[in-house]
């Protein structure tokens, strides 16, 4: 008979929201609640050998550590799996299933490696285990790739095997097909399991197509309190477990499920939110692995729309196979627009010659001291260059723009004070790199991205140091700053916090700050033979 059955997978896939560490009452918690519940299976962790036991955490490093948390526990009608990810532990590390508290093992594996998994997955059968062969992102698998895997699974005949939409990226109809294509071909008693993430907001909604889809196999679908998981999150199992009971005659226990919700996993969620953002819609509508949306978003150059073209520029397996070294590329040849910059160069040499310069960076202190700027200003009468921003309270004679998403923030500002500036004849210049396009017409001096920028750096388009460079080039002797304080421990680097692109991850890395806090006083030190740096207001740099 055909059955349809319910997979917890809390304390595994959850795990990567707090590292596995849930707290040892928390684990028995849930486990006793699922098993109060009635869900079918309950996975109870990762087996990887790479781990040392801790009783608070669900990422044993064998069996014989899995057993001690969870031997003396009642598993009731409820089967109890763990996780492998194939090459991360042993088989000898695996104790033969009668000498456990688990009935079944699932191992998931990528493409690459599904030969060697599945004869990993025939050993396990050998000890006793009922085994799930779990192809992870099956979305990297052509039609003809899924069948080669399928003959490899009917070989060995394990208990099921899984799709698993790992970055969230299917709709129905991509699901049914790869679920119709399966079920045809699999062999009959093998169940056929699937695993969605909710970038898409897809996995409950695809789900219920593979539970109620015409089959001849048996189906389990994957699932977690509230959705916990990574990324984006899983299908939340109160949602199914209610969508079951309702439609296909199951009895799950609602109020077991909804008691641990509030007790156990409540608590990670207020210190850790999982679920829809749109960093992982922006990863599952280009098919790519997010952390290159990450490490895109991180840069804090760029719009939505240029991540969106520089991720479509990704080709092939490299789309969901990260490697940060191939995006910095792209990032650097995209941001690139090589141009011939000398005759800008030329007139900003000519324009700047003998005339004081004052820079204004958007730094706390701009503001907080005020009166050291306006005095300055009052005094010296220099050229002042905003970077990347419009000062509020002194007026720029001109702006250096570096950054593609400030510029879009600031086109509608600099479009009015340049037009207050015909009015008024006043001679307000834009100075912009070549990764910025304008929105109509010229900036007044465009300069060449590639050559101003540090590929060595860890930022390697700072704002402030490639404006050193081009005043240095232009053969100005002494540069006043104000607004560049330099990164602080607090996070609160900016007057505007609206200008602070950075999440609350990257505010508190502390390392982070420091490092560049360092590079710039590097770079100030490359430049004192050539250019004297004086800072009007406070700053962490030493000039």
């Amino acid at each position: 008979m055909r059955e349809r059955k319910l997979l917890d997978c809390t304390l595994r896939d959850g795990g990567y929201v707090n590292d596995w560490e849930f707290g040892k009452e928390n684990i028995v918690n849930i486990f006793e609640r699922l098993v109060g519940a009635g869900v079918d299976i309950i996975e109870v962790g990762f087996l990887d050998d790479r781990r040392v036991y801790d009783p608070n955490r669900t990422i044993f490093p064998d069996t014989e550590s899995l057993n001690k948390t969870f031997s003396k526990l009642d598993p009731g009608n409820s089967m109890v799996v763990a996780m492998i990810d194939y090459g991360t532990c042993a088989i000898d590390r695996i104790q033969p299933q009668k000498d456990t508290c688990l009935d079944g093992i699932r191992v998931i594996f990528k493409k690459a490696k599904m030969k060697g998994a599945i004869e990993f997955c025939a050993k396990l059968k050998a000890l006793g285990y009922k085994v799930f062969a779990n192809a992870v992102s099956i979305t990297s698998y052509n039609d003809r790739e899924l069948l080669d895997l399928v003959d490899l699974v009917n070989d060995i005949e394990p208990y099921a095997m899984s799709m698993v939409d790992t970055y969230g990226l299917m709709h129905e109809d991509h699901v049914l097909h790869y679920f119709s294509l399966i079920d045809y071909n699999l062999k009959p008693g093998i169940m056929i399991g699937y695993h969605s993430h909710n970038n898409f907001q897809m996995a409950y909604s695809n789900s219920i197509q593979v539970l109620k889809a015409p089959a001849s196999h048996s189906v389990n679908v994957d699932a977690s309190l509230y959705g916990m998981g990574k990324s984006a999150g899983n299908l939340p199992i109160e949602l199914m477990a209610m969508y079951m009971d309702t439609n296909m005659g199951k009895n799950y226990g609602m109020s077991q499920l909804m008691e641990t919700i509030d007790l156990n996993i409540m608590p990670f969620f207020n210190r850790t939110p999982w679920g829809y953002k749109l960093f992982f819609y922006i990863a599952a509508s280009n098919q790519c692995h997010p952390n290159y949306v990450k490490q895109l978003m991180e840069k804090q150059t760029l719009s939505l729309s240029q991540i969106n073209e520089l991720l479509q520029m990704l080709q092939g397996e490299k789309k969901l196979l990260y490697d940060k070294d191939y995006m910095e590329n792209l990032y650097q040849e995209y941001q690139g627009h090589d141009c011939s910059d000398d005759q800008a160069l030329a007139e900003l040499t000519e324009y700047w010659k003998d005339r004081d310069i004052l820079l204004i960076g958007p730094g706390r202190n701009v503001e907080n001291q005020k009166d050291r700027v306006d005095a300055f200003v009052s005094e010296h009468h220099p050229e002042i260059i905003s970077i990347n921003y419009l000062p509020l309270h002194v007026k720029a004679n001109c702006i250096f723009i570096s950054n593609s998403k400030r510029y879009m923030m600031l086109n509608t500002s600099l479009a009015e004070m340049q037009e207050e500036n015909r009015e008024s004849k006043e001679n307000f210049r834009v100075i912009a790199t070549s990764n910025v396009t304008k929105m109509s017409g010229h900036f007044d001096y465009t300069l060449n991205y590639s050559t101003w920028i540090d590929r060595s750096a860890e930022i390697v388009d700072n704002s402030f140091v490639m404006l050193l460079r081009v005043l240095a080039k232009c053969g100005v002797k002494k540069v006043f700053c104000a607004g560049f304080d330099g990164y602080s421990e607090d996070g609160k680097n900016y007057f505007n916090a609206g200008m602070d692109y950075r999440n609350e991850r990257e505010k508190r890395d502390i390392e982070k700050s420091l490092r560049t806090n360092r590079y710039v006083d590097s770079v100030l030190a490359d430049l004192a033979d050539r250019m004297t740096v004086e800072f009007v207001t406070d700053s962490r740099y030493h000039a």
